[in-house]
This record gives structure tokens, C-alpha cells and sequence, in this order.
């Protein structure tokens, strides 16, 4: 029950190119209707012209003829409103039976397009009305009377036609809004899930590299060297098995996370904090790798959880890069800060002894690193030292206790 080319508008893809839309149902309603009116109106003025003994049998039929060609022309309103509206201007003088496929057409025009057209041909009419009058008198008013009454009533068909062409306008500005948010409402949908599959991403990786490269560095210690004492042996492969349970420990909650839809601070073992960076140096210096730690701060356990499990998740890839691209130096890493100040953490490392293979996929881990720190609010920093070793510094905020 809409009109063919509001339908047209709100589903673009049933529009058919280079053709005219389908007429609707209602449309054949409203054609019929206005094809209807035109005859009606035209049978009314030709009972006027033959009622007046003046005029020539001639151009009373010539003038019927052309009144019944513009009513049939009704029919091609919608294809060529534009066209009809100019042909009838002239075909006022010469056919007063065709006045009401003329009020059609103008109200044709000003539903289906612009108001420059409607203003253009309007204009025209209304300017011609005076002309018209004198030359086609109306014989029941006067011509004062009859250019006033054509005047409105052209005036009255052009501003209805507006006010439907600008009721369809907001019925598509409206779908149009709807879409959009819809639109909107998926793409931000879209980059929620992107942004957290970035942070699982991130979580994945900083977890994982650690204790694999743990394993890493243990099994190759075994396979260089098989005759170690069965002392060393059974410690590394102790650390091997303790790291690997670990790594599917923190696989799994990863995972329950994403079942379940919860944030990290919910369910599960508890998140690492600062207070949780000594062990994590343990660890390390079990696995091989030397490690001085310099912790300045006096309650680790008082830094907030987000900042502080950012710091350790920072000293844990630190650790990790250095084991992988500086084996065998030895690790320095320093944190100190207080409320109001904010927290440092300083991990620098000197050049390796010797040429280091390259590492597939370098560098992912620093980056993911900068965006955990940006997130939180803070600031990393990293690159070559002078003495061609490495170093990471970071700052988060620490809020001062109120």
C-alpha cells in the first residue's frame, strides 16, 4: 500500500535500471482515481462549451478531442511528470475540456519532483491565468472572480502536492536513519569483538610466550646435554612438566573467560599483580636466565590491580624477549613509584655474546605491550641502548589515595 517510488527508495536493490518502478496497488488506485477526476471534470466544462450557441461545432470537437487525449495522457503522469505538465500549459488555450488533466499533471509535478520544476511551470501558470481568462472567458463569473478562484485553486493543488512529496521525503529520511543506526550499531558490535579479540590476543601472548619459552630453553638444555648429572635432569624436567601444567592452566581460564563472557578479574586463579613480580623473577632465574630485581616499592600488594598486573604483564614479556633474543646476559628490573607519582618499570638487558638467530614474528610482543600501557592510561618507551643492549621503560599512573 506505498507508492512505487517510496518502495523504490527504501528497497534500492528491487529497483529495476533504466526502468520505471512497478506500479503498486496503490498506485492503480490513485491513477484511476485522478484519470477518473480529469473526465469528470472535462465532461462538466464540455456541457458548458455546448450550451454556448456561439462557438463552432468544429472547435467544440476539436476541443473534446484534445480534452480526451489529455485525460488518457493521465496514465504516463508518473513516467514523464515533467513533460505532461509542459504539454498542458499550451493545450489550456486551446481545450478547456482538458483543465482537469491539467490540475493532475501540475500535481504530478509537484510530487515527483524538485521545487525548481514545480516553481518553473508553476510560475508560468499562474502568470498565464490573466491571459487565459481574457481569452476564455468563463461564462458563469466574472473575469475579476474567475482569475482569483483559478489562482488559489493552482496555488491549493501545487502546495498539496508538496506536502505529500515532503511527507514521502521524511518517511525515507527516517528508514534511511534507522538503517544507519543499524548499521552503526553492527560496526560497533563488530570492533567490540575486535577489540576483544585483540586483548585475549594480547593476554594469550604474554602468558603463553613466558611459559613456553620456559619449556623452550629446559628441553634445549636436555637435548645439549644428554650426560647431564640425574640430579639436573630430574630438576629440569621438573620444570618442564611444572611449566607445561601452568601453560594449560592459563590456557584454560582463557578460554573459560570466552565461554563464559566474564571479565578476567572474575573466576579462576587470581590475577597476577605487582605482588606476584617476585616470583615471577624466580621462576626465571630457575630457568637459567640471570635476573636482578630492584623493587622500590614498599606495599606492592597497595598498587591498584589494573596497574599492577600491567606491570607485571610487562616484566614478563621483558623477561621472556630477553631469553629469546639475549641469552645467557643478565636482566636488570627496576620498579619504584607511590601514589600520585605513578609506577616505573625499568627491564634492560646488555648486547648478547655472540650472533642471536632471528626470531619469527619479533616486535608483536612490544607492540601488544604499548597499547596495555596506553590502555591503562600510562606510556611505554623502548629501543636500543647505547651500549647495544636493550631497554623497556614504562610509566602507568598510580592515583594518589584520597
Amino acid at each position: 500500500m506505498l507508492p512505487s517510488a517510496v518502495v523504490a527508495e527504501l528497497d534500492p536493490d528491487a529497483e529495476r535500471p533504466g526502468r520505471p518502478p512497478r506500479r503498486t496497488a496503490r498506485d492503480w488506485v490513485v491513477d484511476f482515481t485522478c484519470f477518473l477526476l480529469a473526465i469528470v471534470i472535462g465532461l462538466a466544462v464540455a456541457e458548458s462549451l455546448t450550451d454556448n450557441r456561439d462557438l463552432p461545432e468544429v472547435v467544440v470537437a476539436a476541443d473534446q478531442l484534445l480534452g480526451a487525449l489529455a485525460c488518457a495522457a493521465v496514465w504516463l503522469r508518473r513516467r514523464w511528470p515533467l513533460g505532461l505538465a509542459v504539454a498542458t500549459l499550451p493545450l489550456a488555450f486551446v481545450s478547456t475540456t482538458s483543465a482537469g488533466a491539467c490540475t493532475v499533471a501540475l500535481f504530478t509535478l509537484a510530487v515527483h519532483r524538485p521545487f525548481r520544476y514545480v516553481a518553473w511551470v508553476g510560475g508560468i501558470q499562474l502568470a498565464l491565468i490573466p491571459l487565459l481568462m481574457w481569452v476564455r472567458p468563463d461564462p458563469d463569473l466574472g473575469y475579476g472572480p474567475a482569475v482569483v478562484f483559478t489562482a488559489v485553486l493552482t496555488v491549493a493543488v501545487i502546495g498539496w502536492g508538496m506536502a505529500v512529496r515532503s511527507k514521502r521525503q521524511l518517511m525515507v529520511s527516517l528508514r534511511d536513519r534507522a538503517r544507519r543506526a543499524e548499521t552503526e550499531a553492527r560496526l560497533r558490535a563488530e570492533q567490540a569483538q575486535r577489540l576483544a579479540r585483540e586483548a585475549i590476543a594480547r593476554e594469550m601472548h604474554d602468558v603463553l610466550a613466558h611459559r613456553l619459552t620456559l619449556l623452550s630453553v629446559h628441553a634445549g638444555a636436555l637435548e645439549f646435554r644428554p650426560d647431564a648429572p640425574r640430579e639436573e635432569v630430574a630438576r629440569a624436567a621438573g620444570v618442564i612438566r611444572e611449566s607445561a601444567h601452568e601453560a594449560l592452566q592459563d590456557l584454560r581460564e582463557i578460554i573459560g573467560v570466552l565461554r563464559a563472557d566474564e571479565p578476567d578479574d572474575q573466576g579462576g586463579r587470581p590475577q597476577p599483580t605487582l605482588a606476584a613480580l617476585d616470583a615471577l623473577v624466580s621462576e626465571s632465574r630457575e630457568a637459567g636466565t640471570k635476573v636482578t630485581l630492584d623493587q622500590r616499592v614498599t606495599d606492592p600488594a597497595a598498587v591498584p590491580a589494573s596497574v599492577g598486573r600491567t606491570a607485571y604483564r610487562i616484566a614478563q614479556e621483558c623477561l621472556t624477549n630477553a631469553r629469546k633474543h639475549a641469552p645467557g646476559t643478565e636482566v636488570a628490573v627496576g620498579v619504584e613509584g607511590g601514589p600520585g607519582e605513578g609506577l616505573t618499570v625499568t627491564v634492560r638487558n646488555p648486547a648478547p655474546e655472540g650472533e642471536v638467530p632471528p626470531v619469527p614474528g619479533s616486535g608483536q610482543g612490544l607492540i601488544g605491550l604499548t597499547e596495555r600501557a596506553t590502555l591503562a592510561g600510562g606510556r611505554l618507551e623502548h629501543g636500543p641502548r647505547a651500549d647495544g643492549g636493550f631497554e623497556v621503560r614504562a610509566w602507568l599512573p598510580w592515583p594518589a589515595a584520597s
